[in-house]
This record gives structure tokens, sequence and C-alpha cells, in this order.
């Protein structure tokens, strides 16, 4: 077999400037919400959530803690309609105080 029948197909790395993938809506959004260790972190978050997608399972989230049982992470899926949705959600959990990263 020659090397010319051979294809890379791996995608080239991303570039600095290079445009964001687009997002054909609605989708599941997968998302993680970090935040301080606390009992009630995680409904906090789900209670964000729902105002955004009300049709959220929160039956589906992982909850993680981290290695020194400081921070806490919220995995779940969304529903996403749209940019506007997704912005309004991320701003909302910034806003309580108590998320430090939004993934």
């Amino acid at each position: 077999m020659s090397d010319n029948s051979l294809r890379d197909l791996r995608k080239p790395a991303p570039r600095a400037g290079d445009a964001p993938p687009k997002i054909t809506f609605p989708c599941d959004y997968p998302i993680k919400v970090v935040g301080d260790a606390a009992d009630d972190f995680a409904a906090t978050v789900c209670q964000i959530v729902v105002r955004h997608d009300p049709d959220f399972d929160a039956e589906n989230i992982q909850v993680v803690p981290s290695r020194n049982g400081r921070f806490v992470s919220v995995r779940l899926t969304l529903r996403a309609t749209g940019e506007v949705q997704i912005k309004a959600l991320f701003g909302e959990l910034k806003a309580t105080g108590r998320v430090h990263m939004v993934v």
C-alpha cells in the first residue's frame, strides 16, 4: 500500500480567530456547572435550568465532587432552543454568585 492511498482523517486544530462551530437548534445541549460544594448546589442549578427548559428532567444529572471536596460539578443535558436561551441560562447561573464556571 502506498502512502498516497492513506488519508489523514483528523480535523485540523482550530486556529485563533476561527469561528466556533455552528449549532443547529433545537438540540440536546450538555453543560457542566462548577461551584462550591454545598448540599443544595445541584438543586439550585436544576431550579435555574427548569426556568429555561421547562421539560428538563433532573433525574439524569451527574453530581461529581472534586478530589478535595471543595467544589462540585453538576453535569446535565437540556433541550436548547437557541443561542438566546443558552446565554440567558449561563447568565442566570453565574449571577447566583455560587457558580464558578459553566462549560
